[in-house]
């Protein structure tokens, strides 16, 4: 996988939020050809999607046994699995949610919900119809 590295734009110079780790990066590339991509940050899962699926589809999940955190490996296995090729193998992982954008989440969540009413016959309501604390 190629790093990406997150950082702004001040004044028309490129300001890193860890510019060691850059440099590490760049050593390791010393005498090659590169490519340079720039492009506006992708948004992450945002914070209410989160605690939506650790406080209301996890939770609910877990009335049907195994622990929230066993809930999450298993949804991970199920929904984001992803391939990489290790020398010359093909090497299964599932995807961690912290790497999901807003789009990507929203789609793992449907995933779970469908999952949970077809398979254990547990709804799982929307974001928007589940109360306030």
């Amino acid at each position: 996988m190629n790093p990406v590295f997150s950082g702004r734009i001040e004044q028309g110079k490129v300001l890193l939020d860890n510019p060691n780790r850059y440099l590490v990066q760049i050593s390791r590339l010393e005498g090659q050809r590169i490519e340079v991509v720039l492009r506006k940050q992708k948004s992450t899962r945002s914070i209410n999607q989160n605690n939506y699926y650790w406080g209301v589809v996890l939770e609910l999940l877990s009335d049907n046994g195994n622990t929230p955190d066993e809930w999450h490996e298993m949804c991970r296995q199920m929904f984001l699995k992803s391939f990489k090729t290790v020398n010359n193998k093909e090497i299964e992982f599932a995807r961690s949610t912290t790497k999901l954008n807003t789009v990507e989440m929203e789609t793992y969540l449907e995933n779970i919900r469908r999952f949970a009413v077809t398979e254990l016959n547990c709804f799982i309501p929307l974001p928007n119809e589940v109360e306030a604390a």
